[in-house]
């Protein structure tokens, strides 16, 4: 986008805004000392490692890794950018930012392609909708949708319509309004035609159900055929408004019921969202078309940690469940698993059973995750053979060992030694055994990294002395010009060992040469890379003395300096033995020479 922000704008912003109380709306902190606590929203956690401080305004998590300042944070946690993170700021200080873009009613930038985009779809949802309820064009429709059970109410508040049975409506309505035929097409809502260049409407005598983002704005279309037209639904193509990706159906309208509840249902298609809030669960979801990813946990996990999951009951759909409850568990989630009978969708059981035993039955009545998975590995086993009962026995039993409350695994190893008439200490001996090979197998492997939109920075290992020297370097020039650049002179040209500490060090001696004082706020803005910024975040967590003595300068930057003369030794190491093998006595003990000096330099 060309539309800059003034950096005098930016740092009015940075200095009206208090990242604490901007966290807060997000993160419930507490004070411990200088800084502010919490349960990070970036990686599932049971004890609060997220820590604010209100004298450096910044953040950051000792457990995955995550930091930045005010504007990083919105970023991050509503996947906007900087200067969308900058409006909403801005708004909340009540700062004029006289930009010349427009914004739109959720404070979110947009440029002038992409709005008009959003303006063709709000139409366009608009017209469809009239067309559906007040015309006798779609009469034939709002008498099909009738018929299967979708009531008035439901059909406004999800703002369902239908499109006419023309090849060009679309096309001269929006065109009359001005929108090109080019934008129309990049926005999905028209094709054109190869063999002669002209264009015809994407949608034709369907049910239209409108596809919202986040903020409530028109982005898509999902288009059900009336009669055995294929395909029997029609989505709009990715464009540079919808991402199938990032998109939950329903999100906008049922935020606020998530955030009371603290709990989503996830369904898999729209018809079961809308079924479902007609029965009173008004705090549904669903995937658009693709499976669970990333980003759908991330926005979830913004506004809950707990989620049941309701797909539906045939084969498909439990696998679906398993696959979408292990990434929600990996990310630190709290699943519960609806299931119905007979092989039904949402949507069957309601019309078969009712509201009322949809809600008491089926929501309410759903099995934990590891209740789920009880049922998941028993599915085609014959556990009346015993190969098959043992099999499946140990398989629960490393389930069993992956829960972290003991109570919950005394729970499930006593179900599972009540059914199958195992004694409780065969199973836990056994359990013991699952964990002390699965701890072998683990030594000296670093875990996979499964949390979604950071990166995960725990490591145990031992760091090498030079590595500490650069970071307790980095910290003391953070809070002092002066040490920044005699920390470059003492280097005499050398540059650090770790190439992050490097790349930060360059980007502080270029932040200094424009501002006069360390401001870890404005330093972070300057930053342009999202992991230095979480590294330098951590770094100012780190507890370093008030004033950098001397001695203790020169003793970090020998530790720098040492450890590439000690890769210096190691390479002379391998020439000399090198020359020791081909008998090349005088090069091999000019080599040793080199090796003793370095030595002696250390």
């Amino acid at each position: 986008m060309a539309e800059r922000i003034a950096e005098e704008k930016i740092n009015q912003i940075r200095q009206s805004v208090d990242i604490v109380e901007i966290i807060s709306e997000y993160v419930q902190l507490k004070k411990q000392g200088r800084n502010y606590f919490g349960l990070c929203p970036f990686h599932g956690e049971n004890s609060p490692s997220f820590s604010v401080s209100t004298d450096k305004q910044i953040y950051h998590c000792f457990g995955c890794g995550a930091g930045g300042n005010v504007f990083s944070f919105l970023m991050e946690l509503e996947g906007i950018t900087f200067l969308e993170a900058a409006v909403k700021l801005a708004e909340k200080a009540n700062i004029d930012l006289q930009l010349n873009f427009s914004v739109n009613g959720k404070g979110k930038s947009v440029s002038p392609e992409l709005q008009s985009m959003l303006d063709a779809h709000e139409l366009l949802r608009k017209f469809y909708h009239h067309l559906l309820v007040n015309t006798k064009d779609g009469q034939h429709a709002l008498e099909y949708l009738l018929k299967r059970g979708f009531t008035r109410e439901s059909i406004d508040k999800f703002q369902i319509g239908y499109s006419l049975n023309s090849w060009d409506f679309v096309y001269k309505f929006l065109t009359k309004r001005d929108f090109t035929p080019e934008l129309m097409e990049k926005a999905g809502l028209i094709i054109k035609r190869e063999r002669d260049g002209t264009y015809f409407d994407r949608f034709r005598d369907r049910i239209m159900f409108p596809i919202f983002d986040r903020n409530g704005n028109a982005i898509a279309f999902s288009g059900r055929a009336l009669g055995a037209d294929e395909p029997k639904y029609l989505n709009s193509p990715e464009t540079a408004i919808f991402n199938k990706s990032k998109i939950l159906y329903n999100f906008h309208l049922a935020k606020p019921s998530i955030r009371k509840l603290q709990q989503v249902v996830l369904f898999e298609g729209f018809a079961d969202v809308i079924a479902a809030d007609k029965s009173g669960v008004e705090n549904g979801i669903a995937t658009m078309g693709t499976s669970l990813t990333e980003d759908h946990i991330t926005l979830i996990r913004q506004n809950t940690q707990s989620i049941t999951i309701c797909f539906d009951s045939d084969k498909a759909g439990i696998e679906a469940a398993y696959r979408a409850g292990n990434m929600l568990s990996e990310a630190g989630c709290t699943i519960k698993v609806s299931l119905m009978s007979d092989g039904l969708d949402p949507d069957e059981y309601i019309k078969q059973y009712g509201p009322e035993k949809f809600r008491n039955e089926v929501i309410s009545a759903s099995h934990t995750w590891m209740a789920f998975k009880f049922l998941y590995f028993r599915r085609g086993k014959n556990l009346q053979i015993e190969g098959e009962r043992l099999a499946y026995i140990e398989t629960i039993l490393r389930e069993i060992s992956k829960l972290t409350k003991a109570v919950e695994k005394d729970h499930y190893l006593r179900q599972l030694a009540s059914e199958f008439s195992i004694s409780l200490d065969a199973l836990q001996q056994q359990l013991r055994q699952i964990f002390f090979t699965e701890k072998r197998k683990s030594n000296g492997q670093t875990p996979p990294i499964n949390k979604p939109n950071v990166i995960i920075k725990k490591d145990n290992k031992m760091k090498p002395r030079y590595y500490t020297a650069e970071r307790r370097l980095i910290a003391h020039m953070l809070r002092n010009r002066d040490t920044a650049y005699k920390v470059q002179d003492l280097l005499r040209g050398n540059t650090f060992n770790n190439d992050e500490h490097q790349a930060i060090i360059t980007y502080l001696i270029g932040f200094y040469e424009e501002h006069m004082n360390p401001d870890s706020s404005a330093f972070l803005t300057y930053i342009q890379d999202d992991n230095l910024r979480r590294i330098v975040a951590d770094i100012e967590m780190m507890s370093i003395n008030d004033e950098l003595s001397s001695q203790e300068l020169n003793d970090y930057i020998k530790q720098v300096l040492n450890y590439q003369k000690l890769l210096k030794i190691k390479e002379k190491e391998v020439e000399l033995k090198e020359a020791e093998r081909q008998s090349d006595y005088s090069k091999a003990a000019a080599i040793a020479s080199e090796i003793n000096q370095l030595r002696k330099s250390l």
